[in-house]
């Protein structure tokens, strides 16, 4: 027999079980927020830019060619940035106690293209350390870079500065909720519909002719016995005030 489910029907089973869809979503809301607010460390963010200098011919004109050899060199500085000869002094200088890795792990730097600007970006746990790390590494690299590839032509554009009252990047307990809601809410529904698939038993009259595939032609209602009592009372008291009467 092939089986087929109505809109009404879906609606039926997510109003049935419109309790546990609920209970479901609200726990996962409650324990993402508990999560984001009481569990998860805030991590801060700090950014500094460096500028990779256009050149200038003695005519006091930009030379095309020099910028372009500067843009290809940015890539270089990238990677130049976060080596263990940049980061171990960086490292030292600060007196943070950690290896080249551990610091490579929290500095990300980005060049847009076509652009000879690079930022370089901190994440730590410490607002003001991360504000301390980004500047010192470009600070170190400015440094570092003239005895690394012999060339003078890098710039720092802006600082790294600690805001007041500054946010945390992460977690985002707004978003993390707004996730849990939407993922608690489809996990409810999921539920639903699963034990609405397992549940096997028959309760309806209709029920009894999916499976039957045969029309209900009777119907046995359900007994109050609540009422019958008090209706046998009733009629027990009435029938011995007619026997008193007569």
């Amino acid at each position: 027999m092939e089986e087929t489910i109505s809109l009404k029907e879906l609606f039926q089973t997510l109003k049935k079980r419109m309790a546990l869809i609920i209970i479901i979503t609200l726990v996962a809301v409650m324990a993402s927020g508990a999560i984001s607010y009481f569990v998860l460390t805030p991590v801060y963010q700090s950014s500094t830019q460096i500028l990779v200098n256009q050149a200038a011919t003695e005519e006091g004109q930009y030379s095309t060619s020099e910028v372009q050899t500067n843009l290809q060199l940015i890539n270089t500085y990238n990677v130049i940035i976060k080596s263990p000869a940049i980061l171990e002094i960086v490292s030292n200088e600060l007196d943070l106690g950690m290896t080249s890795g551990q610091l490579n792990s929290k500095i990300a730097v980005q060049s847009e293209q076509n652009s000879q600007v690079v930022t370089i970006s901190v994440q730590d746990e410490n607002a003001n350390r991360a504000a301390e790390i980004a500047n010192k590494t470009a600070e170190v690299f400015q440094r570092e870079i003239v005895e690394i590839m012999n060339i003078n032509n890098v710039t720092i554009l802006a600082q790294a500065e600690v805001t007041e009252n500054q946010s945390p990047i992460k977690p985002q307990p707004l978003l993390n909720i707004a996730i849990a809601l939407v993922v608690g809410a489809m996990a409810g529904v999921g539920l639903a519909f699963l034990l609405e698939y397992m549940d096997n038993t028959v309760k309806t009259e209709q029920d009894i002719e999916k499976i039957a595939e045969l029309p209900v032609i009777g119907v046995i209602a359900t007994i109050d016995n609540t009422a019958e009592t008090a209706n046998r009372a009733e009629r027990t008291t009435r029938l011995r005030g007619e026997t008193i009467g007569s």
